[in-house]
């Protein structure tokens, strides 16, 4: 990824929480990228690949995989779980060291809202074939539970770490980082449930680009004959538990701890609590999946 001190280290310290709870995307996604590129079994770069999760999906359905990942903690993990048709590089997503057209599909799970879109979109179109896929693969928040009481929680608790990044961000520290939070506090108005990550400025020097403008953003980089959209829903296990341990693999919420706000005041006793109550233990829940590709010409 670009900005790598900052994006980099964002994800530092808690790869064993990220690897166990996060999803991988829908199984029959692959396939539908597969049919995109044109591919049987494709040549896949699995830009920001973090833990192996993504990576360990694509082997599933593609020939090779390379996972590109500059952060070593993460990258650590997903080595500890080899496959053989599957390695991994530090790299970025501007600067991944592979060589010319030498993929068939690229995909960024979860991660391109970390990435600097202009020098990425570059990259991409120099490492795929004629004819190959980008596919930029996210997961809305939080999952569908069908509990109306614990997602309104997940936004309380976005929105109480939505002030403390603001604080830390204005430089912030001691009475007045920790000071409680007003309910007219106006990061609390900005609601990003939807899009949690519009172009803007986080603490540590961290950057992210909006979600909601990906597909946008392919279509005005040049570099793509066809883009689109896909919408997939794919249930899954972990009820109570996983939703709550979803929270906490959060960026937002490991970067907070960090700088030492604690479980009480970013609101976690509160949001467990409404969680246990209205989420059933053993739970199915769902993750609704939003893909948007474009197609190199």
């Amino acid at each position: 990824m670009p900005s790598p001190g900052g994006n980099l280290d964002r994800f530092s310290g808690f790869a064993d929480l990220y690897d166990a709870h996060r999803p991988a995307p829908p199984a029959r996604l692959g396939g539908v990228l597969a049919a995109y590129a044109g591919v049987d079994r494709p040549e896949v770069v699995d830009l920001g690949s973090g833990t192996g999760l993504s990576s360990r999906w694509a082997a599933v359905w593609a020939s090779q995989v390379v996972g590109v990942e500059p952060n070593p903690d993460m990258r650590a993990q997903a080595e500890s779980r080899p496959l053989p048709n599957v390695r991994y590089v530090a790299g970025t997503s501007d600067a991944t060291g592979l060589t010319d057209a030498s993929a068939d599909v690229v995909i960024a799970v979860q991660a391109m809202h970390w990435m600097d879109p202009v020098p990425t979109h570059a990259e991409v179109a120099r490492v795929l074939r004629t004819g190959g896929v980008f596919a930029i693969v996210d997961a809305d928040w939080p999952p569908v539970t069908g509990a109306a009481l614990a997602e309104r929680a997940w936004a309380t608790v976005h929105g109480r770490m939505r002030v403390f990044e603001a604080r830390l961000s204005r430089g912030e520290s001691g009475a007045a980082l920790h000071r409680p939070v007003e309910d007219d506090d106006p990061a609390l108005a900005d609601d990003d449930l939807h899009d949690p990550h519009r172009n803007r400025a986080l603490p540590g020097g961290v950057r992210s680009w909006s979600k909601g403008e990906h597909l946008a953003r392919l279509r005005h980089s040049g570099r793509y004959v066809f883009t689109r959209e896909l919408l997939f829903d794919e249930p899954a296990d972990g009820g109570a538990a996983r939703v709550v341990a979803l929270m906490r693999s959060q960026g937002s919420y490991q970067q907070l701890r960090r700088a030492g706000i604690d479980d009480d005041e970013i609101g976690m006793p509160a949001f467990e609590a409404d969680v246990a109550a209205s989420v059933p233990e053993h739970a199915t829940i769902a993750f609704s999946w939003r893909v948007r590709l474009g197609v190199i010409g």
